[in-house]
């Protein structure tokens, strides 16, 4: 009864207001995707099977929620969409001229707003700002800044208007691109710690705009990643929480699926969603305001997280896109040399690897360097015996990093591998112990895929012969025993080691936490950059073997032995099964 008669003042109070003024609800949905990379289509180009995802059945969702809300809708994109699937090297660097698919797409379902991923960044600024040229809607980077002027280097925000209410979109990027990148990539740019730029543009925009509604489009996780005294990798939770003003904030970059409302200091409600990746989910909010005499009296945002894998097909979505899929499909079918036997991603955790030795090799052909290393970048992911085509390489080498050669000592190449190791197994006190460091919580996280941590920092090394004892604690359990080649290591000898440039920049921090060399350090160690991506380099390689006769190196492994292997079926298993 108590439930009945508040709702019956409710509408008493509201027939009263509009006898005496105009007074209206106005609803805006506001649909966001995050971390794209590349799945334009549903079928992935890599694993040559359909994909449960795509911009196509996006397209679809989009096109029902305006049939249903008309010109009420906002959709955002949260970049990351340059990298990831073979579309995106085609584009970006096979056949550069044309447009690029993701300018298209975008184009095709009418964003309203994007913002710039590190992904993103990653291509180049020949790629990146070709395609911000060619994308019809605002780029936001409030924290992007150009160097030589002071101001931002893309637009910070965008006001959209539906039926008089006032939205206001921030775009923000991860700060820590200089943390993973090469100054070439991102030249002339800086990138600014993402509370203080958001209090700043807030303010200006309360002020200047009056907007009855501000959204985040934030290219940062939750929280975690690489934390600083400047900045921190990961920092939606702390500008939703310190940065009052926020009604909703759509993010990403943590492939991490999140729909939380948190209350900030100043005790207002934000909503906050992680649409994950992949084109797999889209967040769908919806913006209520209660405007009397054209002025915003009461508001509320709500929203969800909406599963696309059920989603139909936008058939003129297919049509518009039909040129770029046919061309990437022949693109990817080139067949480069043959694989005598299937190797698997999931081997390197376990110990040396087919798989992962066999980019270490050619690290190691390509550079002439002493000792190689590398982690694999894919969680899961076999290259089948028999032909090898260029899909293959995406499996091999999912990104386009650049390929570089430092100069390290031995006791840094010890420590860089103890960090490593530390991040991907445990001290075993006992035969029934875990060998490896899982989460429960990270089983369905696609960058960690049930590990604590994340996957592509776990580097072992080639050229080296070690075991890791897993009985021994931190800073003791990398044992190296001598080079491959029979000379003895020398831990205060300087070495040529090659790696990618993601981890050459500084890249997981295991070559600034572990190693201990210093941030501003590592460019003066660089003795070698590619000029090509190291994809490339791979491809020429392969073709030029053409038979590819797989097998590990076998210069490492987990001791002591009648407890390690064991457990690594144990965990296998686990993680696997």
């Amino acid at each position: 009864m108590i439930k009945i008669k508040v709702i019956a003042t409710s509408a008493l109070l509201c027939f009263t207001m509009n006898i005496m003024a105009d007074c209206k609800d106005v609803i805006i949905r506001v649909l966001g995707t995050s971390d794209i990379h590349g799945c334009f289509f549903p079928y992935d180009f890599i694993e040559r099977k359909p994909m449960k995802g795509s911009l196509a059945r996006v397209s679809h969702y989009v096109n029902e929620v305006r049939r249903q809300h008309g010109e009420n809708v906002i959709l955002l994109d949260n970049g990351d969409i340059l990298q990831g699937q073979p579309t995106c090297f085609y584009c970006n660097y096979a056949n550069p001229k044309i447009a690029n698919a993701a300018a298209l797409a975008v184009n095709y379902m009418k964003y309203d707003a994007q913002t710039i991923g590190n992904h993103d960044v990653e291509t180049g600024h020949n790629v990146y700002d070709k395609w911000i040229d060619e994308v019809n809607c605002p780029m936001l980077g409030a924290n992007v800044v150009d160097e030589a002027t002071g101001n931002p280097y893309l637009k910070p925000y965008i006001i959209l208007e539906r039926e008089g209410i006032r939205v206001a979109v921030i775009g923000m990027l991860t700060p820590a691109i200089p943390n993973w990148l090469h100054e070439d990539l991102w030249k002339g740019l800086k990138f600014e710690e993402m509370v203080s730029s958001s209090q700043k543009w807030m303010a200006y925009i309360k002020e200047v705009e009056k907007p009855d509604f501000v959204i985040g489009l934030f290219h940062s996780g939750w929280n975690g990643g690489i934390s600083t005294l400047h900045y921190n990798e990961d920092a939606t939770e702390k500008v939703a929480k310190e940065v009052d003003g926020f009604d909703l904030i759509i993010f990403g970059h943590d492939h991490n699926g999140r729909n939380v409302v948190i209350k900030n200091t100043a005790g207002n409600k934000v909503l906050c969603l992680d649409p994950s990746c992949n084109a797999t989910f889209v967040a769908d909010a919806t913006l209520k305001a209660k405007v009397v005499d054209g002025k915003v009296v009461g508001k509320k945002v709500t929203g969800e997280l909406v599963d696309m894998s059920n989603t139909p097909l936008d058939k003129g979505y297919l049509e518009y896109m039909k040129a770029i899929e046919d061309s990437v499909t022949k693109f990817v079918n080139i067949k480069l040399g043959t694989l005598t036997k299937s190797i698997h991603t999931r081997e390197s955790f376990f110990g040396s690897s087919a798989f992962n030795d066999l980019i270490q090799d050619i690290q190691l052909k390509v550079t002439g360097a002493d000792i190689s290393i590398n982690a694999p970048l894919t969680f899961d992911t076999t290259i089948e015996a028999g032909d090898i085509l260029i899909s293959d390489m995406f499996k091999l080498y999912k990104y386009e990093n650049n390929l570089y050669t430092l100069k390290m000592r031995g006791s840094e190449v010890r420590k860089h591998l103890e960090m490593s190791y530390d991040l991907w197994v445990n001290t075993m006190s006992g035969p029934d112990d875990h060998i490896m460091q899982l989460s429960d919580k990270t089983h369905y996280e696609r960058r960690k895929c049930g590990f604590k941590n994340l996957t592509f920092n776990f580097d072992s090394a080639a050229g080296i012969e070690y075991e890791v004892d897993v009985t021994k604690p931190f800073g003791e359990k990398v044992i190296i025993k001598g080079m491959s080649n029979g000379e003895p290591f020398v831990e205060d000898k300087w070495y040529k080691v090659a790696m990618n440039s993601y981890r050459g920049n500084g890249g997981g921090e295991l070559l600034i936490k572990g190693a201990g060399i210093p941030k501003e350090e590592l460019e003066s160690r660089i003795l070698w950059k590619s000029e090509y991506d190291q994809r490339r380099y791979i491809i020429e390689e392969i073709k030029r073997r053409g038979i590819i006769e797989p097998k590990p190196f076998d210069n490492w492994k987990f001791v002591p032995e009648e407890w390690t292997k064991p457990a690594i079926e144990r965990d296998k298993k686990l993680l696997f099964d």
